[in-house]
């Protein structure tokens, strides 16, 4: 069975910074690409960060240059490194392995 639980998330002050994980098994971590998606109260869930299986990244125009998606193979694990954090970027945070399978989220609340 294939897990994904992510970790992290919480309460930060806009301007901050946060680093959420997502931590895999059932699967041979490696040779999947992933990414991060959000989803914020009334709105659709959107893709925020990927990452494939060489480490090449791709993110949405509004965190680009503020969020850093990295993966550390060795611990099967990715992460989301969110740099000046805004009230806009308050969501459920998802990991999601694509064609297999979605976390249950992570809250991350960008507010003062």
């Amino acid at each position: 069975q294939v897990q994904l639980v992510e970790s992290g998330g919480g309460l930060v002050q806009p301007g901050g910074s946060l680093r959420i994980s997502c931590e895999v098994s059932g699967i041979t971590f490696r040779f999947y690409a992933m990414a991060w998606y959000r989803q914020a109260p009334g709105k659709q869930r959107e893709l925020v960060a990927g990452i494939t299986m060489s480490g090449i990244t791709n993110y949405t125009d509004s965190v680009k240059d503020r969020f850093t998606i990295s993966r550390d193979n060795a611990l099967n694990t990715m992460y989301l490194q969110m740099n000046s954090l805004k009230p806009e970027d308050t969501a459920v945070y998802y990991c999601h392995i694509p064609g297999i399978s979605w976390g249950q989220g992570t809250q991350v609340t960008a507010s003062s």
